[in-house]
C-alpha cells in the first residue's frame, strides 16, 4: 500500500509544475524580444571617463613640463642646477642643446639641457 500512496503523491506534483507555466492566450502574439542597447549607450560613459582622466592627469603634467622648459630656457652661466642623476653644479657655459657644468671639485662636464631637473636656491647652498 505504501507504493500506491507514493505514486499518487508524485503525480500531482508534476501536474502542479506544468500548471504554473505561463501559456500564451489564444490569438495573442508572442512577446517581442527586448532590444539590446547599442554602442552609443557605452560611448557616453567612456567619453566622460576620458575627460576626467585628461583634466586630472594629462593637463597638469603638460603644465609642469611647460614650466620646466621655460625654466631651462632662462638658465644662464652662473646658475646652480641639479640634474636628473642628482649631480649639482654651476653652469659655466650654455649652448643651444647642452650646458658645460662645473662641480664642486672643479670637474667640468657637458650635459644635455633636458637633464636639468631644477635650480638650486641660495639657501640650500649656504646650508652645505
Amino acid at each position: 500500500m505504501n507504493e500506491t500512496t507514493e505514486m499518487t503523491t508524485a503525480a500531482p506534483a508534476a501536474d502542479a509544475v506544468a500548471a504554473t507555466e505561463v501559456q500564451p492566450v489564444d490569438g495573442a502574439a508572442p512577446a517581442a524580444p527586448v532590444p539590446q542597447q547599442g554602442g552609443f549607450g557605452m560611448l557616453v560613459p567612456m567619453l566622460l571617463i576620458l575627460a576626467i582622466f585628461y583634466f586630472m592627469m594629462i593637463r597638469p603634467q603638460q603644465r609642469k613640463e611647460k614650466e620646466r622648459r621655460k625654466m631651462i630656457d632662462e638658465l644662464r652661466a652662473g646658475a646652480r642646477v641639479v640634474f636628473a642623476g642628482g649631480i649639482i653644479g654651476t653652469i659655466v657655459e650654455a649652448s643651444e642643446k647642452t650646458f658645460v657644468v662645473e662641480t664642486k671639485d672643479g670637474c667640468k662636464m657637458e650635459v644635455l639641457r633636458s637633464c636639468v631637473q631644477g635650480v638650486v636656491g641660495s639657501e640650500s647652498a649656504e646650508a652645505r
